[in-house]
Formats: structure tokens, C-alpha cells, sequence
């Protein structure tokens, strides 16, 4: 507490408005429009380019799967508006189905401009006293400011607000040198610089909540109701100058509210009382779904706000990999966070989950889960990063439909609650899931049909999955078993391709390759007689690329050939796997393979003692189909 005491203290200015222009000198970038502010605490973050895209990194490690969206949200909005172009002019509206991030992307950008207000990159200062935290260069008189710009480089936007007006006439004799001038600290709690409006009951909500209200209790003392010393500039649009102003549903706010919105989005002004017109520099974000707003937009009264309005699509995540992430962050905030999850349980939820997002392919050679898994960056053989965009392009509204990420933690919590054990895994989820869907509000009969079928579309990647992990983990020396059955099969393939012998390592003698183990391996991935040769080209080019590169070949530098090898492996352990898992009374022997599983099961793929039990169990009951 000394320390941020301490902290607090040091981050603290207070000056004259002579001082704080000597300080725009140093720092020009302190009297940045809120626009740019916003735009530079989202670069100063940190940004990634891959693949021609960028990676924002203020959003990391809070929204998965959206940087798509979010790319084009800072290119095409935060960076423009940042440049005065007119975007600037624009609410933002960020419209998406429920629970597909908006209201993380706005409470992040909130509570970030906090943390960035603090920095020196981000400071923000303001004429002290004033309830408005008004930009201190508003006090530059008008017929002044070219030759300011001309000077200092820096635009000024906006006109003194009354009190401030009044105040620098009655308080300061009109010497703005004089006018003190004070570092602020956004928050949203103080109300500083960030607001935040909820629409309520039409009826009784009143517009002072957005524009402030005239205090009746100095009206006797100052004598007028034109008198900004009678007014409280305390409406949220007055508070969240110079930062952001949120609206939570906005297109559910009565059209009084909204109004308001036409000038201070167009001109930056506002009016309030009985004052002229008054400057607020704040960035307008607000969201809604996809009803709202195609409502919205048929109601022709609605038409002067639609020219200013930016609606940003916000679609669901479309990644299996990014919905786990999404699930790790809601448990490990949840108090369920100690409970073992068995490894892929989350994966599989999240399987069906983006089943339930995605349209079906036009093309007739991809089917869902192909997409599916070339949308989660895995090689579907015969397809590329062309096919993908093809892919991306065919649905406009590909995203903002299907089962939300709460949906699915809730599920995952009741089946926490309900099992009362320390372990849950893939199946108790998908049951859970099951029963789940008489009880989602938005789920007609039709589409609990399609659902079903994707549940049983995740149970059988489950059973892939279990049969692969508990086969792995019966081979012994995995790794080495791997190895040396493809330095054998390589041995075999560049002897045939090379129409030359083999020598036996203990006899000395020629042989011809090994026909009949080449297409054991090959005949796992389906390769057929007529392709195999083409294959066994591929992949000794494939080592003489890398021999070339100076990089070393091995089982898993080529994919198709590891899903080779690693099938093959499991083939010839399966009546193994078989016999030791379905025996009622396992043999000494047996019990002792069983054992070793287990433990290779928790300290090398992440189960408990329950858990890869469950799994022993499952897998067997699966093999004696």
C-alpha cells in the first residue's frame, strides 16, 4: 500500500495552463484526441504479423478466434478515426450474437485506456476543477489556434464549455496562463473519462442521466437556470469526455437518447440546458444483436443515425482450438478451476460447438469436418490456404449463429456439480450436453435434429481420440518402435525407387524391397496401388529437401507418413490393446501392462488415476464392437 500510495503521488501533475504548454512542447502526443488515444493503446500492446495479417496483442489471452474481426475492427476503424478521417464521425457498433465477446472487447478497452492513462504515452490532463475534464487547449481563443497549429503541429478541436468559460472571465480576469491545469486518471468507477449507459424503462428514464440536469437548489443563489454554475455536467456523455463512452444495448434505448447522438458524432457537440452547444471528444462504442439491428434498420425514422453508425460483425469463434482456449479461461476463473478435467474433454465440446456455427460447404469435395479442421489450421490432403478463404467467403453471416460458449460451460459446470468427483471427462460432457438441449430457450425441433447428429459427429472423434491415446501408450519406446519402423520403410522406398538391393544387416545378403511391408504402411492412409509410387517419389524428394536445408528427416517431418506409421504401430498393438483391457481377471501379466498404461497415461498425457481408468475401461468396451 506505501509503494502504491507512493506510486499515486508521483504520477500526480498540477500546473498553470503556461506550464502544461510548455509540456505539450515536450510530449506532443499528450493532447491526442480520444480516437487516437484508444489507437495507440492497442499498437503500444504489441502487434504480430503472420501469414500478411496482424495480431493485435492487447487482445491476447481474453478473445480467441476473432482476430479476423478484430484486425479489421483496428484497421478499419481505430486506425483511421485515430487520423481524424471521418470514421472518427462514426458510433461504433459491434454487432454479433450473444456471448461472442463484445461486451470482453469494450470492458477491455475500458478498463485498458485505465491502465494506459497511467503511462506516460497515455497521460491525459485537464483543466482542473472541471467536472467535464475538458481538454486544457480549449482555452486557446479561436482566432488564435491556426497560428497554434502552425507552431506546435497540433489541431484544436472544440469550444470552452460554459462553467469553464465563465470561470476563466470570473476566476482568472480571462488570463488563461493562469488557468491551473491538472494530470486525470480515467476511471470508470470515479467517473472519469469512461461512461457507461444502460437503457431502462422509457418511461422513467430521463435524459439528465446522458446530458446532466439543472440543480434547483443554487437556482435562488445564482439567480438563472442559464447559469452553468446551476447546471450539473454530471450525464454520462459529460463524464466520459476525452475517453469512452459505452452504450450496453443501444439500439433498445428510447429515440430521445439516441438523438443526441446525431451532433455529437457529426460536430462533437452536444447540447445540454439552456447553453449553447457543448464539445465532448469521446469515442462512442456500443453493441447489439443481429435482430435488433436489422429492426433497426427497417424503421425508416432511424435513417439520419444509420449514416452514422459503423456496424463491426462480431461472429462467434469459428477455431476448435481458440473454443478450448475460451473454456480454459471461463473454468480457470470459475471456483471449479481445481476439478481434473481429462485430457480432450474440452476439445470435444468444442468440437460440437463450431459444428453448431459452421454452414454447410457449396463444394461438393469438402464436407463439415473437413471444414472444420481446415477453418482449426490442420493439412487436409488435397486442399490449401486458397480453399480456405474460397471457404470464407461463401457465407456473409457464417458465425452469428449456434451454440454459445456459456451454453457449454454451463453444461460443463452442471456436470461438475451433479458427478460430485474430483475427475470429468469427454463422454460425461457430451451427455451432458444431450440433456442440455431441451432446456436451450432458441433451439427448435428441427435444429436439436442437427445438433444430435453433431454430438454423435464428436463422440466418434472422441473414440478416434481415446483408441489412439491408449494404443500410444501400450507401445513401448514409442518413439524408438516409430523410428525404426520408418528408417526400414525408407531403407525399402529408396531401394525401390532407385531399382536397387537391400543388404541384410546380419547375412550380408541382397534382397529385393520389401513389397509387402510398403503397402502395409501405405494401405493405412489409403494410398492406392496405382498411387504408391508416386508417394515413394514424394517422400525421397522430401528428404533430399531437407538434406539439402541441412535439417535431419524424420518420422514426423512428413504428416501423411506419420499418420502412416503411427497407424500401422496401432494395427499390429490392437488384439494386444483387446485381450489386456476386456479381461474380467487380468493375469499377473496382464495387470502389470495395465499398470504401466496407467501411469504412461498420467505422467505423459496429462490424466489422474480416474480419469485414465475411464479411459482403460472405454477403450476396451470400444475394441469388443
Amino acid at each position: 500500500m506505501a509503494e502504491y500510495r507512493h506510486e499515486e503521488e508521483h504520477l500526480k501533475w498540477e500546473g498553470s495552463f503556461a506550464e502544461y504548454v510548455e509540456l505539450v512542447k515536450e510530449r506532443p502526443w499528450i493532447a491526442q484526441s480520444s480516437h487516437s488515444r484508444v489507437f495507440n493503446m492497442i499498437k503500444d500492446a504489441g502487434v504480430e504479423e503472420r501469414n500478411g495479417k496482424k495480431d493485435y496483442l492487447f487482445f491476447k489471452n481474453q478473445l480467441f478466434g476473432l482476430e479476423d474481426a478484430l484486425e479489421k475492427l483496428v484497421e478499419e476503424y481505430f486506425h483511421p478515426a485515430a487520423r481524424r478521417l471521418d470514421v472518427k464521425k462514426r458510433i461504433l457498433l459491434l454487432m454479433g450474437p450473444v456471448s461472442g465477446g463484445k461486451s470482453t472487447l469494450v470492458t477491455m478497452i475500458k478498463r485498458g485506456m485505465e491502465a494506459y492513462s497511467r503511462t506516460d504515452q497515455g497521460a491525459v490532463y485537464a483543466i482542473k476543477g472541471c467536472p467535464m475534464h475538458e481538454d486544457p487547449l480549449h482555452l486557446i481563443p479561436i482566432a488564435l489556434r491556426d497560428d497554434f497549429q502552425k507552431e506546435y503541429g497540433i489541431r484544436i478541436e472544440g469550444n470552452l464549455s460554459p462553467l469553464n468559460l465563465m470561470r476563466l472571465e470570473k476566476e482568472f480576469d480571462g488570463r488563461i496562463e493562469n488557468v491551473p491545469v491538472e494530470r486525470i486518471f480515467f476511471s470508470e468507477d470515479k467517473r472519469v473519462g469512461i461512461g457507461t449507459f444502460s437503457p431502462s424503462d422509457p418511461k422513467s428514464q430521463d435524459i439528465a442521466d446522458l446530458t446532466g440536469s439543472l440543480d434547483f437548489s443554487t437556482i435562488a443563489e445564482y439567480g438563472s437556470e442559464s447559469d452553468p454554475r446551476a447546471y450539473r455536467f454530471d450525464g454520462e456523455l459529460n463524464k466520459a469526455n476525452r475517453g469512452v463512452m459505452e452504450f450496453q444495448e443501444m439500439l433498445k434505448c428510447d429515440e430521445k437518447f439516441l438523438w443526441h447522438l446525431l451532433s455529437l458524432t457529426q460536430e462533437g457537440n452536444f447540447k445540454a440546458g439552456r447553453f449553447a452547444l457543448i464539445s465532448a471528444d469521446e469515442m462512442i462504442v456500443a453493441h447489439t444483436n443481429e435482430t435488433e439491428y436489422r429492426s433497426f434498420i427497417s424503421n425508416k425514422k432511424n435513417e439520419a443515425l444509420h449514416s452514422r453508425i459503423i456496424v463491426m460483425p462480431m461472429p462467434y469463434n469459428l477455431q476448435v482450438t481458440q473454443e478450448e482456449r475460451i473454456y480454459e479461461k471461463l473454468i480457470s476463473e470459475s471456483d471449479v478451476s481445481g476439478v481434473h478435467i481429462a485430457p480432450h474433454t474440452l476439445r470435444i465440446a468444442a468440437i460440437f460447438t463450431i459444428l453448431t456455427r459452421l454452414k454447410e460447404p457449396k463444394r461438393k469435395d469438402i464436407d463439415l469436418i473437413k471444414k472444420m479442421r481446415l477453418y482449426d489450421g490442420e493439412l487436409v490432403e488435397g486442399f490449401n490456404d486458397s480453399d480456405i478463404q474460397e471457404m470464407r467467403t461463401e457465407y456473409e453471416d457464417e458465425g452469428m449463429n449456434g451454440i454459445d460458449p456459456r451454453f457449454v460451460i454451463n453444461r460443463i459446470s452442471s456436470t461438475i456439480i451433479r458427478k460430485e468427483v474430483s475427475s470429468i471427462n469427454a463422454l460425461d460432457v457430451l451427455r451432458s450436453l444431450k440433456d442440455g438441449l431441451d432446456q436451450h430457450a432458441s433451439i427448435t425441433k428441427e435444429l436439436k435434429e442437427d445438433y444430435l447428429g453433431f454430438i454423435s459427429i464428436a463422440r466418434r472423434e472422441f473414440d478416434d481420440m481415446a483408441k489412439k491415446e491408449v494404443q500410444k501408450a501400450f507401445v513401448y519406446s514409442y518413439e524408438e518402435s516409430a523410428k525404426t519402423l520408418m528408417d526400414n520403410y525408407l531403407d525399402n522406398v529408396e531401394a525401390y525407387c532407385h531399382k536397387s538391393k537391400l543388404h541384410d544387416p546380419l547375412t550380408g545378403e541382397e534382397m529385393t524391397p520389401d513389397e509387402k511391408l510398403m503397402r502395409s504402411i501405405e494401405e493405412q492412409i489409403g494410398i492406392s496401388e496405382n498411387a504408391k509410387k508416386a508417394f515413394r517419389e514424394e517422400i525421397l524428394i522430401r528428404i533430399s529437401t531437407y538434406a539439402r536445408k541441412g535439417k535431419r528427416f524424420d518420422y514426423q517431418s512428413h504428416d501423411r507418413l506419420k499418420e502412416a506409421i503411427q497407424k500401422k504401430l496401432f494395427a499390429d498393438l490392437k488384439d494386444v490393446v483387446k485381450i489386456t483391457t476386456s479381461s474380467n481377471t487380468p493375469d499377473e501379466q496382464q495387470l502389470k501392462k495395465m499398470n504401466d498404461v496407467i501411469s504412461r497415461l498420467i505422467d505423459e498425457h496429462g490424466y489422474n488415476t480416474t480419469s485414465a481408468n475411464e479411459l482403460l475401461k472405454y477403450v476396451g468396451s470400444l475394441l469388443n464392437r
